[in-house]
């Protein structure tokens, strides 16, 4: 009696071998770093810094999304918008994960161990995470919207047949300072109208997110494109 004979369930549900995966190792690696960077954006968002040599100052979590619309736009490129459009909205998944995970920490009772050995540090971790409820229904908002946008953008702004990289960095640019300005206005709008005057931080975010999508996405967004490419082709190696 052979192994198919005792156990032909479990014969019958083995796992496929690597050769019938038909997923893209580009896109396989790209979808991980994608998820990262949803809920890195937020926990970097904390901390504002000054872009050198201006007086502009951008909220940190800036920098991870930037990654995230490098993605998509790459994503967008190489394997279609609709496929691109599916991993935004997915990518809200594990935003909200983070968000019900944290919320359910926060609610927890802290150890002894913690506060006698580690003065200061449950103070510090609740002003950081435990943001104020209109900080953290306002992200998710804006990043749906914005990289939706942003996928649509560089999908229209695609030439019949167009290769070039020159063209890719304009386009990656361009939609990436629309999105990223649209999202300022949502994220800050939602999360800070009526608290204060937003104008300033309005402004200063807008200048400094368009101003990073023409500086840095161009180059971002090549070198996306062609490591996917690169591990495309050492999936079949």
């Amino acid at each position: 009696m052979n192994k198919a004979d005792l156990f032909p369930q479990a014969t019958a549900a083995s796992p496929p071998s690597p050769a019938a995966i038909n997923m893209p190792l580009g896109l396989f690696v790209f979808t991980l770093l994608y998820g990262g960077m949803t809920v890195l954006a937020g926990v970097l968002a904390y901390k504002q810094v000054q872009l050198w040599p201006t007086d502009l100052a951008v909220e940190s979590g800036i920098f991870a999304f930037l990654i995230l619309v490098v993605i998509s736009s790459t994503l967008s490129q190489l394997y279609g918008k609709t496929l691109a459009n599916r991993i935004v909205w997915w990518g809200f998944l594990p935003l909200a994960v983070s968000i019900l995970l944290m919320t359910l920490v926060l609610t927890l009772p802290v150890s002894p161990e913690m506060v006698e050995g580690r003065p200061g540090a449950i103070e510090a971790f609740e002003m950081v995470h435990g943001q104020f409820w209109r900080v953290v229904a306002s992200g998710p908002v804006a990043y749906l919207v914005s990289l939706l946008l942003n996928v649509w953008i560089f999908d229209r702004l695609r030439g019949e047949g167009e290769t070039t990289t020159l063209g890719l960095m304009l386009r990656g640019a361009v939609a990436s300072a629309l999105s990223q300005a649209m999202d300022s206005v949502i994220f800050v709008t939602l999360a800070f109208y009526g608290e204060f005057d937003i104008t300033n931080l309005l402004v200063g975010q807008v200048l400094a997110k368009v101003t990073l999508s023409f500086v840095l996405v161009p180059f971002l967004i090549t070198f996306g494109v062609r490591a996917a490419q690169w591990l495309d082709s050492r999936q079949s190696d």
